[in-house]
């Protein structure tokens, strides 16, 4: 890894991406192929996503939770707008120029309305939204120019002051060309065109034009408070967009005060962005000047400026002319800003939720979420902004060198040597405050309250132990409280002032404006040197103890030497029975013998269970070499009189880790999550027997001593071998032979993961109680575990997105965890995961439902055009697509008597009947297949009544007939508007007919009553007497009439003739018959005029 360029020291911001908002969009299907998000806007309380569908989504922020979804017929949301004083209103427009106000009535807890609606841009795309928050007004503009307000008509309404007359909606000006932004603040409206920009006085209808060049382009404006407070403070001062990267600063009357040239600033390298996307990467190279026309310019945070390209993002000081930063970001079509937050819409309907922070911010963020690269690299990047002093209460010492111990010194020796060098030049805290510590703790004693308040204690005359050992258990409380808070969610600075709100006491506190945290953290550091010389003190005291401690454990001493020497002979044992196993299986003999390879492998097998097997209960509870030696003199000896006295349970060995909750239990499984993970009592595997096998046997992930490297990479390959062998050959029957389960879970510490992976997926049908799940024992201590288990799914898809790049064995016990935690809702999600996790993967560990649901989602995140090809890669075998359509045939659909009679044929109208997963049975249906496979597949869909892939698989099959029969006992003319359907030639027309004929004279099979489910045979019964439902039914006459259209009517009669039936027909045939051969005759003439008058020019040109 080459080393990390180091920023200049003007740079102290990045742009920083911490959370993903992919799994939201997922959820909302915004991801799709044809539903997109087209605008976005954003506040305190809501983020708000207009779709090309119509659809406004309104997310709540604060657990990203979806609380409403606002649709509209009147075309797709081209912008939305938050109302920046009350979150109740929201203002949208739409493609075809309807402007609409919804009052969302949270605090009624009533629907949300649409208070107001404007036609006043109709046939205009509506291009800029803002609000007047005083008085309720939304501000609206177009293409054409047009600037018009709508009030929004609500209760609150009451509070403006009242005029003689209220017009909801009102034209204030149209200017010379289209609208490009709009802003409004203390009664001034700002229009910014594609010519110039426009101030307006909206309560004493004045306008002024701001500076008097005009621009040709699309160019923004906005307002720029200069006090945060809303009240008082001087008036907002006004920045307008120029060409060449520069920007007019205007005064509140529209008079231009300067011009800002950024050209030339913009030549400095841009910074990159922090995300868990990438790495980043900064090229201090010198760029060229950048000539931008700033589209639109944004009120960011606390005295910044934003704007944006397609390609990147500026962030500007204009009150000093200084660039903060720019970054390279890819596509950017619109940004929402909220404080120092910025949602960004890209070209391809994604987004990303960046954040603008200081570097000591971004690496204090990215350690309390374990990013350790990503922070070890802003730390690199960014010294001169962690070496002062000030920062010490963000990131202190002992966390940066805490970072250090987490990056692998073998894939990144280049950022411990820079990180090193950084941690050598940090500051300590403020020498001011340090000494004020520090006199505080010669002559007081002291512990800090929860609000962060110093309790000192006068130390009038010396402490007795129990004063010191109180002493020391209230820091070490204490202790224990900042560990908690230092890695707790960050707070928003608005969310203060409730941890202040619950004190007894009402205080100006000075500490007040910063976060508990931080405060906790400071005193912490105040309190660690009295705590560290109470502790000596005590230490010093407990010497002579520790010396007889010592003195007593000579003799073990003496033991534990024995013990090592006879583990080294044991390593050295297996060492060279491995070695020898290695060398007989590299003959093409053995290797190509089942039975010698066996052989080889249950020799080597023998010296691994003598020195690694598993030990037998009676081991005391001591640990080290000497525990090993007395557990190995006492395997084959019963457990102590003592013990059986006492009644005391054995203690497991130290290498062993059990399954399940700390208290060492496996929880039973229910029965129908056992059936679902393969448990199933089949071929004599009884789940009783199982679970007591788990608990016997837990899975080790350790290894009882200590290996060297070169002997544990000779074990695994020899003990993954064994595994497949016991898998595939089912050895567990044979006596005195080690099962594969048994192997699987005593040596996993052994194993290669992603080949343990693939055996229990090949053969779970021979050995059900193969099982990959044990590989959660290796991700116990993972940070993502204690997300998983307080419940938040979306903040655990969240903290699995961030462990990219993934290896599948631990994403997939993750997923295991997801699914016994949140069940067919964390499924849905694990899509997003493919390949990494697979559909058999899924299958394993998911029930038969919910296996269904993941895979239909799994297809649908396609494109529609990709979908049948990305089904057929999932088919590994052939078996899968039958297993998979007898799947989907027998969940969410309708019921066997539902849609056959008694006797097995289709029920009248039964194909009307939906099914839950129609798509992804389609998609099955149409993959290419052998011979075989249709026709098992079109006897699965005839046995099951999915009628309209058992007609697709006949044509396939060229069995028309049986398709033809079934159209007609289903009696539905829609069926034949299938051009692959349709008859081909007129002896099939003949057929047709006559089976028409045959299922018109059987009596009418009964309606379907067991269940409920006969609304599409109800339906059709009431349509069944209208002349609409005679035309649908599949009668000869109808028939008849649709073979007309091809073949002409006296053709048609002539078939129905030759079918020895009656030739009368209704008076609406008859009539239909007529016209065909009116437009017969008149067609022919036509074509007859058109080929004389092609004779008379050729002729015209051969003469």
């Amino acid at each position: 890894m080459p080393p990390v360029p180091v920023v200049p020291e003007g740079q102290s911001h990045v742009l920083a991406e911490f959370d993903c908002l992919d799994p939201l969009l997922s959820a909302l299907r915004l991801d799709s192929g044809r539903l997109k998000c087209t605008c976005l806007a954003v506040s305190k309380k809501w983020l708000g996503l207009g779709t090309s569908a119509g659809g406004l989504h309104l997310i709540q922020r604060e657990g990203w939770k979806q609380r409403l979804i606002l649709t509209h017929k009147e075309g797709s949301i081209i912008q939305v707008a938050c109302c920046p004083s009350d979150e109740d209103f929201i203002a949208v427009a739409t493609s075809q120029g309807l402007v609409a106000v919804w009052e969302l009535q949270l605090e009624r807890r009533g629907r949300p309305e649409r208070v107001s609606v404007s036609w006043e841009h109709r046939g205009q795309r509506v291009t800029a939204l803002c609000w007047d928050s005083g008085s309720l007004r939304v501000f609206a503009g177009d293409q054409g120019g047009k600037v018009s307000f709508l009030r929004a008509g609500s209760t609150k309404l009451s509070k403006v002051p009242a005029t003689f007359v209220i017009f909801p909606v009102q034209t204030v000006t149209t200017v010379d060309s289209r609208v490009v932004q709009l802003g409004y603040q203390e009664g001034r409206l700002l229009v910014s065109s594609l010519s110039r920009c426009y101030l307006c006085d909206t309560e004493r209808e004045k306008f002024w034009r701001i500076g008097n060049k005009e621009r040709d382009g699309e160019y923004g404006a906005c307002f720029f408070p200069q006090s945060r407070s809303p009240a008082g403070g001087p008036p907002p001062l006004l920045y307008c967009a120029r060409p060449g990267s520069r920007i007019w600063e205007s005064s509140f009357s529209g008079e231009v005060l300067s011009t800002h040239q950024f050209k030339q600033l913009l030549a400095c390298p841009p910074l990159p962005l922090i995300s868990y996307r990438s790495e980043p990467q900064y090229v201090p190279a010198q760029r060229s000047s950048q000539s931008i026309a700033f589209s639109k310019l944004l009120y960011l945070g606390d005295q910044h400026l934003l704007t944006w390209t397609d390609s990147a993002i500026y962030i500007f000081r204009p009150q000093s002319g200084q660039v903060l930063l720019w970054s390279e970001i890819k596509d950017v079509v619109d940004i929402a800003v909220h404080r120092s937050e910025l949602f960004c819409l890209h070209g391809n309907g994604q987004m990303s939720h960046l954040s603008l922070v200081s570097a000591e911010r971004c690496v204090e963020r990215l350690l309390r979420r374990d990013s350790w690269v990503l922070a070890a690299s802003v730390c690199c990047m960014f010294p001169h902004a962690l070496v002062p002093s000030r920062t010490r209460k963000l990131v202190p010492i002992d966390r940066v060198e805490h970072l250090k111990t987490q990056l692998s010194p073998a894939s990144h020796p280049e950022l411990i040597r820079q990180l090193d060098e950084v941690i050598s030049r940090l500051e300590p805290l403020d020498s001011a405050s340090s000494s004020r510590r520090s006199s505080i703790s010669s002559h007081e004693s002291f512990n800090v309250l929860d609000c962060g308040i110093y309790r000192v204690i006068s130390r009038r005359g010396s402490q007795s132990e129990e004063e010191t050992g109180s002493f020391i258990n209230q820091s070490a409380s204490e202790e224990d409280r900042l560990k908690e808070f230092a890695f707790g969610p960050e707070e928003d600075q608005g969310e203060q002032g409730k941890h202040l709100a619950g004190l007894p006491f009402h205080l100006n506190l000075p500490f007040g404006p910063n976060q508990p945290r931080i405060a906790l953290q400071a005193v912490k550091d105040s309190v660690s040197s009295l705590f560290k010389k109470t502790t000596e003190k005590i230490n010093t005291l407990q010497m002579n103890t520790d010396l007889w401690q010592r003195s007593e454990a000579q003799p073990e001493v003496l033991v534990a030497t024995s013990v090592c020497t006879e583990t080294e002979n044991e390593l050295q044992e297996l060492r060279a029975a491995t070695e020898r196993a290695t060398l007989q299986i590299q003959d093409p003999f053995v290797l190509m013998d089942p039975a010698a390879l066996g052989a080889v492998l249950r020799e080597w097998l023998q010296v691994l269970e003598r020195v690694l097997g598993v030990e037998q209960p009676g081991s005391t509870s001591e640990d080290g070499p000497l525990k090993e030696v007395r557990t190995r003199e006492e395997r084959s000896k019963p457990q102590s009189l003592e013990q059986q006295q006492q009644g005391e349970p054995p203690l497991c060995s130290s290498s062993w880790e059990p399954i399940g909750p700390e208290t060492g239990e496996q929880p039973p499984l229910p029965e129908k999550e056992n059936q679902g993970r393969g448990l199933e009592p089949e071929s004599g595997v009884d789940p009783e027997s199982t679970e007591d096998e788990e608990e016997e046997n837990p899975v080790r992930v350790q290894p009882p001593t200590a290996l060297p490297s070169d002997l544990l990479g000779d074990l695994t390959p020899l003990a993954t071998l064994y595994l497949e062998m016991s898998c595939f050959r089912g050895q567990g029957e044979e006596p005195g032979v080690l099962s594969a389960a048994g192997f699987l879970r005593r040596y996993f510490f052994l194993l290669d993961a992603e080949r343990v992976r693939r055996a229990c997926l090949l053969c779970h049908a021979e050995q059900p109680t193969l099982s990959p799940s044990a590989s959660t024992e290796l991700t116990r201590s993972s940070k993502v575990v204690e997300v998983i288990q307080k419940g938040d799914l979306l903040k655990s898809l969240r903290g699995l997105r961030e462990l990219q790049p993934w290896s599948a064995p631990e994403l997939l016990a993750h997923t295991h965890r997801l699914y016994e935690r949140h069940g067919e809702a964390a499924v849905r999600s694990f899509s997003q995961f493919h390949p990494a996790v697979t559909p058999a993967d899924v299958a394993l560990m998911a029930q038969p439902p919910h296996f269904l649901a993941y895979l239909d989602n799994l297809v649908q995140s396609h494109a529609e055009e990709l979908r049948l090809s990305f089904l057929g890669s999932l088919l590994q075998s052939e078996s899968l697509r039958q297993d998979w359509l007898e799947l989907g045939l027998s969940h969410d659909a309708p019921q066997p008597s539902d849609t056959l009679t008694a006797d097995g044929q289709p029920r009248w109208h039964s194909h009307f009947f939906s099914w839950g997963y129609g798509r992804l049975l389609s998609l099955l249906i149409q993959l290419p297949a052998d011979l075989s496979s249709k026709e098992t597949m079109a006897e699965t869909c005839r046995s099951r009544g999915y009628w309209t892939g058992f007609l697709y698989l006949c044509c396939e099959l060229q069995r028309r007939t049986e398709a033809f029969s079934t159209i007609c006992r289903l009696d539905d003319m829609s069926l034949l508007e299938d051009p692959q359907v349709v008859p081909q030639t007129v002896q099939e027309w003949k057929v047709l007919i006559q089976l028409s004929q045959q299922c018109s004279t059987e009596p009418e099979p009964a309606p379907p009553t067991p269940n409920g489910t006969s609304t599409p045979n109800g339906t059709a019964t009431l349509v069944n007497g209208s002349a609409e439902g005679r035309r649908r039914q599949v009668t000869p006459e109808n028939l008849t009439l649709r073979l007309a259209q091809s073949v002409g009517p006296d053709r048609a009669l002539e078939v129905l003739e030759e079918c020895g039936l009656p030739l009368a027909l209704s008076p609406h045939s008859a009539l239909v018959c007529e016209l065909l051969r009116v437009a017969e005759k008149r067609q022919r003439a036509t074509i007859q005029t058109m080929l004389e008058r092609c004779d008379r020019f050729l002729w015209s040109q051969h003469a």
